[in-house]
């Protein structure tokens, strides 16, 4: 563990996993403190936005990192397939069910999407996401007490 690139990957998790704590930490004060449960909606979707680009680049990198440390002995530990899963939930929600949402929303204008036909779709669609999310939380922790075996 001295080489440059495995203490850089302990960093890169810990901000992505930290990142991930702390915007769905994040979110839940912004629904629970602003009136306006849209503005709330609009201010936790760039977080998520954000950190679902530190999830590709994190991701890509621990993996490819491991990979080279550990040649195909790494597919054989825990950490690679919670970094492979948490990735894969990071691409289904970015590119799958984000422009979903996205699709709903603007549909739904100029109203509320929350107060147009489509609001159960959205609500199946964010419990989706949400469910996601949370997976990839769990994963952070398997990954956080994996990164050093």
């Amino acid at each position: 563990m001295n080489h440059w690139s495995d203490k850089l990957s302990l960093i890169v998790i810990t901000l992505w996993v930290g990142a991930l704590w702390a915007t769905g930490a994040a979110a839940y004060v912004l629904f629970d403190t602003l009136q306006d449960r849209q503005v709330a909606g609009q201010l936790a979707g760039k977080f998520f936005n954000y950190v679902s680009y530190l999830g590709l680049f994190s991701g890509f990198y621990l993996l490819i990192h491991r990979l080279f440390g550990y040649g195909t002995l790494a597919l054989k530990q825990g950490y690679f397939w919670a970094v492979f899963v948490m990735l894969l939930l990071v691409l289904a929600g970015h590119f799958g069910i984000q422009p979903l949402m996205a699709q709903l929303k603007a549909a739904a204008l100029p109203s509320d999407v929350m107060h147009s036909v489509f609001a159960n779709r959205f609500n199946t669609w964010h419990g989706v996401a949400s469910i996601a999310y949370v997976a990839q939380c769990l994963l952070g922790f398997v990954v956080v007490l994996k990164a050093r075996q």
